[in-house]
């Protein structure tokens, strides 16, 4: 009975260690999927929204442990920080990244395929030309191009491409002899790329690079932007863009010139949250920026609620809400062309004049709608009609000398004919035993002036 129960407690284990040693196989290569692979194709221009949608793609092949994501390319090139946030995300992808060049990879196309573990290139296709241009298409500033030089560098020696070949795409002034002369920027043809080692080989089409990488068509996942990322590059698009700025400066003026909270507040808060939101997410707008408009904000409130008159205080915070919208226009690099500070200032500057001048007709006519004024009591209480807003003896002390018995900053107390009342000073501070004239009574405020 003993040997018969030692018996069956050691084929209890060693089936469990059978089954558990399944159940670890099995979960450890549910995942791995090494003859799938992601396609992504990269047309058109380089633009904000294609970071966040590569990145997607990237992270979801590294969870399935893809044999590669493959980069169909064929554009002309686009934003220089939309580039490296590409690049930054093919650094950090756990599986192969494949640039399929099919007839095009320019400027910041070429940077993103030279990021690429490897490069295939179709028949008649090209790359290079990486030099940087401003707004006008004309050659950047040296310090950009210096920077950008300095990138494409890196990524050659990490890459092991030719050093001297990758950076003469970006500066016209490196020569090499038999390939490029000084004056002329570097642009490679397939053959030409194939036989100095920029790319890795030729092929027809996508599914002849498929065979060369000893991938299935049958597992290729085609991908697609989602609609969100499609948003996200609709909002930070330079016009629409400027469209929100101008649709917020505007709700502002109009919740300021209005009593309470309305329609003009909350609509600026949506067009900006728009802003700050879509700019945000493609790394455009820091928390700095959005923090130092918030502080912008603050500082106007107080000018116009609180503190009398406009000065300083207001002064600041516009520079503050107009510097967090020039920096949130900014490509976060480690240099910028002063081309591009010019194009964010225009940006906000214009803006800010739509603003001004859409409101002026809108302050002036939108009351006179009926629609309007439904929405507000059009009747008053008059004096003529027995109402009154003070009482009698307040009235009565206009013209009334006393002494102030506390400074008046502008409030603070007056003493008149035996009689305590709190008082406002007109204009500048009062100190404390000066002799006050009260000038006026409006409402509950009672003006005074200092004598002499």
């Amino acid at each position: 009975m003993n040997v018969r129960n030692v018996n069956m407690k050691i084929y209890f284990k060693i089936l469990y260690f059978v089954f558990f040693t399944l159940y670890v196989s099995t979960a450890s290569f549910a995942n791995i999927d090494s003859t799938s692979s992601y396609h992504i194709k990269i047309e058109g221009e380089i633009n904000l929204g294609l970071p966040n949608y590569l990145s997607r793609v990237i992270q979801e092949a590294n969870a399935k442990q893809a044999g590669a994501v493959i980069l169909e390319i064929n554009t002309p090139g686009g934003r220089v920080d939309a580039a490296l946030q590409i690049r930054d995300a093919i650094f950090d992808a756990e599986v192969p990244v494949v640039a399929f060049i099919n007839h095009e990879a320019a400027s910041a196309g070429a940077l993103i395929s030279l990021s690429c573990d490897s490069i295939y290139m179709s028949p008649g296709s090209s790359i290079g030309a990486v030099t940087p241009v401003d707004m006008q298409g004309k050659k950047a500033s040296e310090k950009m191009v210096s920077y950008l030089r300095s990138v494409m560098r890196a990524i050659a020696q990490r890459n092991n491409r030719p050093v001297d070949v990758v950076e003469a795409m970006v500066d016209e002034d490196i020569e090499i002899p038999g390939v490029i002369e000084k004056g002329k920027l570097l642009t490679l043809t397939t053959e030409e790329a194939v036989e100095l080692n920029i790319a890795d080989g030729m092929a027809n089409d996508l599914n002849e690079l498929l065979i060369k990488l000893n991938l299935s068509e049958k597992h290729l996942i085609r991908t697609k932007i989602t609609w969100s990322e499609k948003l996200v590059y609709f909002l930070t698009n330079p016009i629409i863009a400027s469209l929100l700025l101008t649709v917020g400066i505007f709700g502002l003026i109009f919740e300021v010139r209005t009593p309470g909270w309305g329609v003009g507040g909350t609509i600026a808060l949506i067009a900006l949250a728009l802003f700050f939101g879509s700019h945000y997410l493609v790394n455009l707008a820091q928390w700095t920026e959005i923090l130092i408009f918030i502080i912008g904000i603050v500082l106007i409130l107080l000018e116009v609620f609180v503190i009398p008159g406009f000065g300083i205080t207001g002064i600041l915070g516009i520079i503050c809400v107009l510097i967090s919208f020039v920096f949130s226009l900014l490509p976060h690099l480690e240099s910028i062309d002063f081309g591009e500070f010019l194009q964010a200032i225009t940006l906000v500057g214009l803006s800010f004049i739509f603003a001004f001048v859409l409101v002026i007709p809108v302050i002036k006519f939108v009351p006179k709608t009926k629609a309007f004024q439904k929405l507000v009591l059009d009747t008053s209480e008059t004096r003529q009609e027995g109402f009154r807003s003070t009482p009698e003896s307040y009235e009565q002390f206009i013209g009334a000398e006393g002494v102030a018995l506390s400074t008046l900053r502008p409030s603070g107390i007056g003493l008149f004919n035996g009689n305590r009342l709190n008082v406002v000073a007109e204009g500048e501070f009062i100190e404390q035993n000066e002799n006050i004239k009260i000038i006026k009574v409006e409402g509950f405020k009672v003006v005074v002036r200092k004598i002499g």
